[in-house]
């Protein structure tokens, strides 16, 4: 095992699970009295759905009438990615992915890759797993090391790049993690985001038990339309199909997983992309200012959104809210305390607003 890393079995799960909450996600900042805040706190990217895809969906509602049929973007999904469609799952979203697979998959010892999307574990444990956590460190940049994984770990999920940590891990050493008899589960929600997509899993059919899971409302704007994917092995596609309820995704998202992995839409997110990493460079040089303050990035930052160390973030948060702009809290993030907030990539304007306001509430 690699020093300094933590695996949380049963016998501490008690202590691990207390000052985490599993459930808490990013929507909770700007929800209900929200509304008015600058929101900085989700990661969905701004200014979108964009027209075009806006109106695709529109014209899909004269077909309500009949129950879905995800044929063809299923199809779309396997053409997109160069595999068979036996290989491709649709789902409302990845985080029904999660919960498919702690409910469908036999598995005996689960582990999750913290800190990241606390969805997975959140799932595994409702499905009555006891869920062990390999929790990487600061001192290492978050950085994955395979060997801190149990080699009896029959299902492993790590996210890349990692939410909210911002680290891409190298493919290689993600794919080094796949074993026989072992479910490799990699959450891409925000690979698309990632400048070509390196390091990326998707598509890869020599990787014995990998899952690759993919959302397409980060880069697109749809997180109210729920809409994702899996790729997996035929047989552990039918596994999870089998453990969901008839016409899961509805006939606008169907519609809209066809249309976001056309040519065009790739294209186009490959664009948002690079601008996404512009942004996210201009906001790391705004925020090194503050360094006499105390403020860390992790870095190298290759998500649409940075996580930030901070003495008395809580505070921060609070005080930013009162300013007019919403952050991630990070204490709910296995792994993070208090003293870590995440922050989503926005435009250059949002963010000279933001870092205006940060230096009044570190003033406070």
């Amino acid at each position: 095992m690699a020093t300094g890393t933590v695996i949380t079995t049963a016998r501490t799960r008690m202590r691990a699970d207390s000052g985490h909450d599993l459930r808490h996600h990013g929507d909770a900042e700007v929800r209900d009295h929200g509304g008015s805040l600058v929101d900085l706190a989700v990661n969905v990217r701004a200014d979108t759905p964009p027209v075009w895809l806006r109106e695709h969906i529109a014209a899909s509602l004269t077909g309500l009438a009949a129950y879905p049929d995800g044929r063809a973007a299923r199809a779309a999904v396997a053409a997109r990615h160069g595999v068979p469609v036996e290989r491709v799952l649709l789902t409302a979203g990845a985080a029904e992915a999660f919960v498919l697979l702690a409910r469908a998959l036999k598995v005996r010892r689960p582990v999750v890759v913290h800190p990241q999307f606390t969805e997975p574990e959140a799932a595994l444990r409702d499905a009555g797993h006891t869920v062990g956590r390999v929790l990487l460190r600061e001192e290492d940049g978050f950085r994955l090391d395979p060997a801190a994984v149990p080699e009896d770990a029959d299902l492993v999920v790590i996210g890349n790049p990692t939410n909210p940590t911002s680290v891409l891990h190298a493919a290689d050493a993600v794919a080094s993690l796949a074993r026989p008899g072992r479910v490799l589960v990699v959450d891409e929600a925000f690979m698309d985001a990632v400048p070509g997509e390196r390091e990326s899993l998707a598509g890869r059919v020599d990787v014995p038990g990998l899952v690759v899971l993919r959302s397409l409302t980060k880069t697109w704007g749809l997180a109210g339309l729920r809409i994702g994917y899996v790729l997996a092995a035929p047989e552990t596609v039918a596994d999870l199909e089998r453990a969901q309820p008839l016409w899961p995704v509805s006939t606008p998202a169907l519609a809209a997983a066809e249309a976001c992995v056309a040519p065009r839409a790739v294209t186009e997110a490959a664009h948002a992309a690079h601008r996404v990493a512009a942004d996210r460079a201009y906001l790391l040089a705004g925020l090194a200012r503050f360094t006499p303050a105390g403020l860390r990035v992790v870095e190298p930052a290759q998500g649409p959104f940075l996580l930030i160390r901070l003495p008395r973030a809580g505070a921060v948060r609070r005080r930013l809210r009162d300013l007019g702009y919403a952050v991630r809290r990070g204490d709910t993030f296995p792994g993070l305390d208090e003293e870590w907030l995440r922050l989503a990539v926005r435009d250059r304007t949002t963010v000279d607003g933001f870092l205006t306001a940060l230096e009044r509430a570190l003033r406070s």
